[in-house]
């Protein structure tokens, strides 16, 4: 049966109210949006005043943060789930940069140092020279 099918019979027995968009059926959420809120508000605080060495969350630590906090258990794959679904999170890989970094010498080599190594940018152009000079002839 075809969509259009569908909304006519939708339309003829229940009006426009038949055509209007309805949830997708499935199981239930297993935070409310208070729980997500609260959980959000956590992970702002970052993984450091969670107890963890490192301010970095990964899946299995919300997992556990959701498991003491809420009472809930999550697999690593809900966890990515309620993340990009639940709270309109993305996945984000921390920068890896050395602790001795200087800034300013960097800053400078860029500014001052790598102008002088880099290219002139080429446009595109013909040749100056004839392709007949340029390709040697085959005997």
């Amino acid at each position: 049966m075809s969509s259009v099918v569908r909304w006519a019979q939708a339309y003829r027995r229940h009006g426009l109210k038949g055509l209007r968009a309805r949830p997708a059926p499935g199981r239930p959420a297993r935070l409310s949006p208070q729980q997500r809120d609260r959980l959000k508000r956590l992970l702002l605080q970052g993984a450091g005043k969670a107890g963890y060495s490192t301010d970095v969350w990964t899946l299995q630590r919300i997992a556990k943060l959701i498991r003491r906090q809420f009472g809930v258990r999550y697999t690593t794959v809900g966890v990515w789930k309620l993340m990009r679904t639940g709270l309109e999170w993305s996945w984000q890989k921390p920068e890896r940069r050395a602790l001795e970094r200087d800034e300013a010498a960097i800053e400078h080599w860029k500014r001052v140092t790598w102008p002088h190594i880099k290219k002139r940018p080429t446009t595109w152009g013909p040749s100056r020279v004839p392709r007949r000079k340029r390709v040697p002839a085959h005997p």
